[in-house]
């Protein structure tokens, strides 16, 4: 049986289990294809399948491309890893530090580095904690003008986030939250250009990624795929309208708010050029978007002893793994949870979509869903074992 054939059967039984609508993989080694599979659908009701041109919301996916537009400013010369995040959002000067029941000043500035790590304190809001709960009546003021004259754009966004205290001291701890967000609205700053423009301008229009943005428009509305989940009381298959993390479910108009932690629609053919670019340096197909040595370092940092303890506590099945610079990075593949290669670098995103590349074979990995709560789950590891068994 062939590696697609293997791929194909671990996706169908988990579509006649009714985990997962549709999913779509794609193996790349050496700028070639060497598998290909889908199966089920993008749209259950109208019965199209999830198949090579479905558009789907790539969620956190979206990190390391806003990670790659930094380190574009960052060769231009334009953005310091070690400076202040208030030299672009003077708000998070004056931002405060949850101590205990106290709110303290920042033993250090708030630094773009700490945004690139997850090390700033940002969170993604929850209860109790005033870090967590100031964070979420910003979601969900955002989420009231959404779809408004009065939508929250994305510099307004993160000067919002700056009235919210950072859970943590930067730099002390590793916390998953907004940081891509801020560094969106950095980016935009720092480039005098809308973040969404820059990135289409920096990486979209010169790989042509031209089903790549932070909106579906109209004439390709078709292809977007839809979210579901399982329902309890059907017990099938739901479609789930979600505006998570401010991103519209519609997708249908260009967002006031592009979010660089969540909020670029994509298909795998799109993203793989961006992938086989990082691989293969900063250039593809003879265009350069990053240097050799800007990539090494991207694609090759490591978390602090301390915040490697955060993400192991917080993070159990990326166990194995180390964060920097928007990516994980494999670190340490005999204690990780699936076959594994050191060096090998990527994200996934909320809605399943996963992207992974493995330098030790000059391997892309590429998978594309839209189920709830997904991330890297059990279909996903099971996928990745049949991948690199073969390797």
């Amino acid at each position: 049986m062939s590696l697609s054939e293997r791929l194909h059967e671990t996706i169908k039984r988990s579509i006649e289990n009714k985990e997962v609508a549709g999913v779509n993989v794609s193996i790349i080694q050496n700028e070639k294809e060497i598998a290909y599979t889908e199966c089920g659908y993008r749209d259950i009701e109208e019965k199209k399948p999830f198949d090579k041109d479905t558009i789907f919301r790539l969620y956190s996916m979206s990190k390391p491309l806003t990670s790659a537009c930094a380190f574009i400013l960052v060769e231009q010369g334009l953005l310091d890893l070690g400076e202040p995040v208030a030299n672009y959002i003077e708000e998070f000067a004056d931002t405060k530090v949850v101590c205990g029941d106290k709110l303290v000043p920042q033993k250090r500035p708030l630094q773009i580095s700490d945004l690139l790590n997850m090390t700033s304190g940002l969170t993604y809001g929850g209860l109790g904690n005033p870090a967590f709960a100031k964070t979420s009546e910003i979601i969900a003021d955002g989420l009231k003008k959404l779809r408004t004259d009065e939508a929250i754009s994305t510099v307004e966004f993160a000067k919002k986030l700056a009235g919210a205290p950072l859970l943590f001291q930067p730099g002390e701890h590793f916390m998953y939250g907004f940081s891509a967000d801020v560094l969106g609205a950095v980016i935009e700053v720092a480039s005098k250009k809308p973040f969404a423009q820059f990135m289409h301008d920096n990486i979209f229009a010169p790989l042509h990624m031209d089903d790549s943005a932070f909106y579906v428009p109209d004439e390709k509305r078709d292809r977007l795929a839809k979210v579901y989940d399982f329902d309890n009381k059907t017990k099938d298959l739901k479609e789930v309208k979600t505006d998570n993390l401010l991103i519209n479910y519609d997708c249908d108009k260009n967002p006031a708010f592009a979010s660089g932690g969540a909020g670029v629609m994509s298909t795998l053919s799109d993203y793989s050029k961006f992938a086989k670019m990082l691989l293969n340096g900063g250039t593809y197909e003879g265009t350069t978007i990053l240097r050799p040595n800007t990539v090494s370092f991207m694609t090759s940092g490591k978390l602090r002893p301390e915040c490697q303890k955060d993400m192991d506590n917080s993070m159990e099945h990326n166990i194995g793994f180390t964060y920097a610079n928007l990516l994980r990075v494999m670190d340490n593949p005999s204690i990780a949870t699936t076959l594994s290669s050191k060096g090998e670098y990527g994200w996934d995103g909320w809605l399943g979509p996963y992207f992974e590349n493995v330098p030790e074979y000059n391997l892309t990995i590429l998978m594309g869903m839209q189920k709830i709560n997904a991330g890297t789950w059990s279909l996903t590891r099971k996928l990745r074992n049949v991948i690199f068994s073969e390797l």
